[in-house]
C-alpha cells in the first residue's frame, strides 16, 4: 500500500467544520442503512467514506446533497442545519458515479447548465463556464459534443459543471469507478491537483482502498452502516484501531495471544506458542479480557538468516508463493503454531524459494499493533 510521496497527509485547511453529521440514522423500513454516524469535516479537506458495498457511504453522501432525509440526527453545512433544505438550496453540489452529462449538449453548454437558473448575463456566463473549463484543463474542447469525449474527459466535464457554481462542497459518488486502471490513476492524480487548487472541501464516496488513501486528507471508514474510524490515511493504515479495519486497509496478519502486563505505555503479550513481545498501546486501548490480538503488516516482515538476532522472530515452511512483479508474497506455516502467515518482500531471491523450505521470519515491536475486535461510532 503506498501512501503519499511527499510525506504529508493532508493540505492546509480551516479546523472549523464546515460539515457536521451529528447522530444521523437513516431507516428504510426495517432496514438501518446509517446508525447513529457522527463526522465533523473540515474546510477545504479532502475526506473520504470508503467501505464495502452496503456500509452505507453512499446514503450518508445523498443525505448531506440533500437526496435522502434522515430518520434521526442532525447535518449541518456552515454552522446551519440544512434538513429543510432542498438539494438545490444547499450549498453543495454532486458528481454522480455515471456523471449524468448530457449527450444532446455540447461541452459549453453542460457546464453552462447550472447556471441557467441564475440568470447571469450572456458575457458573465461564458467567462465563468471559460474559467471552469480551463481549470480541468478542458478549454480547447468547449465546441465539442459530449458523445465525442472519452471518460477521463466526460468526468472533467462533471467536475467543471459541478465547480461552476461555486459549491462550499463537492460531493463525489465513486466518480472514478468506470474508469480503466491506468486512466483511473492519473485521474486520481487530476482530482487531488484540482482540490488543492480550489480549495473547497471535497467528500468522495469509494469502495476502493487504494483510491482512499492516495486522495485523502482524511478517511472514514465504515460498516454496516457505522463508522469504525476516522483518521489520516497514514495513521489508519498503521494504526487500525481493529480488526475489521486493519483487514479492509490492506493485508494483515492477525497473532493471538494473551495480556501479560500493560501497566505502561507498552504492553507485554505473550503469543500463544510464539513466546512475548513488548508492542505500543493505541491511545484509549482498553482490553475487555486477558485474550489480545496483535496485527502486523505482510510488508513489516522480513525474511533472515538462522544468526540474525531480530526479535521477535518466527520459524516456518513456505506454503505458496506468488511472484507479482516487484514483489513476491510468501504464505508461511509457523511452526508450532496452527497460522499462517503473508510476506511481502521486494526481495528477488523470495520467488526463487520451493514450497516447503524453511524460512525464519523478523519483525519489529514498533510494527505490531493491538487490535480491538470492535469500536463504537463516535465523533472524530
Amino acid at each position: 500500500m503506498e501512501l503519499p510521496a511527499d510525506g504529508s497527509e493532508c493540505t492546509p485547511m480551516s479546523m472549523t467544520p464546515i460539515v457536521s453529521i451529528d447522530s444521523v440514522r437513516k431507516n428504510f423500513g426495517i432496514y438501518t442503512a446509517l446508525d447513529d454516524v457522527s463526522i465533523d469535516i473540515h474546510a477545504g479537506e479532502f475526506f473520504s467514506l470508503l467501505g464495502p458495498s452496503g456500509c452505507g457511504k453512499t446514503t450518508l453522501l445523498r443525505s448531506i446533497a440533500g437526496f435522502e432525509q434522515p430518520t434521526a440526527g442532525d447535518i449541518r453545512i456552515d454552522g446551519r442545519s440544512v434538513l429543510s433544505d432542498p438539494p438545490n438550496r444547499r450549498p453543495t453540489n454532486m458528481v454522480f458515479q455515471n456523471y449524468a452529462i448530457f449527450p444532446h449538449l455540447n461541452v459549453e453548454k453542460n457546464v453552462a447548465y447550472g447556471l441557467r437558473r441564475l440568470k447571469l448575463d450572456k458575457a458573465e456566463e461564458t467567462r465563468l463556464v471559460g474559467e471552469a473549463l480551463e481549470r480541468v484543463r478542458l478549454g480547447p474542447l468547449g465546441k465539442r459534443r459530449s458523445s465525442e469525449l472519452s471518460g477521463g474527459q466526460r468526468q472533467r466535464v462533471a467536475l467543471a459543471r459541478a465547480l461552476v457554481l461555486k459549491p462550499k462542497v463537492l460531493l463525489l459518488d465513486e466518480p472514478l469507478s468506470a474508469l480503466d486502471k491506468n486512466l483511473r490513476e492519473e485521474m486520481q492524480v487530476e482530482l487531488r491537483s484540482l482540490q488543492k487548487d480550489v480549495g473547497i472541501t471535497f467528500i468522495l464516496v469509494t469502495h476502493d482502498q487504494h483510491e482512499a488513501m492516495a486522495l485523502s486528507d482524511r478517511i472514514a471508514v465504515m460498516f454496516d452502516g457505522r463508522v469504525a474510524q476516522v483518521a489520516g490515511a497514514r495513521e489508519i493504515y498503521r494504526r487500525p484501531r481493529t480488526r475489521m479495519v486493519a483487514h479492509f486497509l490492506g493485508g494483515m496478519n492477525f497473532l493471538s495471544g494473551r495480556m501479560i502486563d500493560d501497566a505502561s505505555e507498552t504492553a507485554t503479550v505473550g503469543l500463544d506458542g510464539l513466546g512475548t513481545v513488548n508492542v505500543a498501546k493505541p491511545a484509549g486501548f482498553m482490553a475487555k479480557s486477558n485474550a489480545v490480538t496483535i496485527g502486523i503488516r505482510p510488508e513489516k516482515l522480513r525474511i533472515v538468516d538462522a544468526q540474525d538476532p531480530a526479535t521477535p522472530s518466527f520459524t516456518g515452511k513456505i506454503a505458496n508463493t506468488t511472484y507479482l512483479g516487484q514483489s513476491t508474497q510468501l504464505s508461511v506455516t509457523l511452526d508450532g503454531a496452527r497460522l499462517q502467515l503473508l510476506v511481502l518482500t521486494a526481495d528477488p531471491q523470495a520467488s526463487e524459494l520451493p514450497v516447503g523450505a524453511s524460512v525464519r521470519l523478523a519483525g519489529d515491536a514498533a510494527d505490531m499493533i493491538l487490535i480491538e475486535e470492535d469500536a463504537p461510532s463516535a465523533r472524530q
